[in-house]
Order: structure tokens, then C-alpha cells, then sequence
């Protein structure tokens, strides 16, 4: 969908990563306050923002407790949604 590797969970995208960035599926609330914090910026792949998509650049992924954080929150919002 993107070119790059993308992680399911339940039957939702959850994460993924494509060329350096990291990509999760936060929701819109989720991803405005993403935002809010260093390294991210509104998915754009097609050249239209997705307001519930976040890439994370790799300063924001450095550590594995940072990865580590970002995967949590994408995997809590995914586990939100209904089974597919």
C-alpha cells in the first residue's frame, strides 16, 4: 500500500515502516497529539495528509524504549477497534 512493511493487527494496519520512517496507525486524536511531540509528521504518501496516520522520523525511533513507546500506542488504538 505504501512500499514498505506494514503490520497487522486483528485485521487493522497497526505499524509499519517504510524507505526510514516509522508508520503508525494512532487515530486522529492519537495523531494530533503525536504531533505535539519531536520527529512526526501526518502521513502523506498519496500527497493527502491521513489525519489518523503518523510517520515518526528516525531520531524519534533511536532507542528501543522510544520504538518500544510509539508501538504501544499504535497497538492500544488498533486493539480499540472491531475484529476484523
Amino acid at each position: 500500500m505504501f512500499g514498505g512493511v506494514c503490520f497487522m493487527l486483528n485485521g487493522h494496519m497497526c505499524c509499519g515502516v517504510t524507505r526510514d520512517l516509522l508508520v503508525l496507525r494512532l487515530g486522529e486524536e492519537g495523531a494530533a497529539d503525536a504531533f505535539r511531540r519531536p520527529h512526526t509528521r501526518e502521513m502523506d504518501f498519496t500527497g493527502r495528509p491521513m489525519k489518523a496516520m503518523v510517520y515518526v522520523e528516525p531520531a524519534g525511533t533511536a532507542t528501543e524504549a522510544k520504538l518500544g513507546a510509539w508501538i504501544e500506542k499504535a497497538a492500544r488504538f488498533v486493539n480499540g477497534l472491531p475484529a476484523r
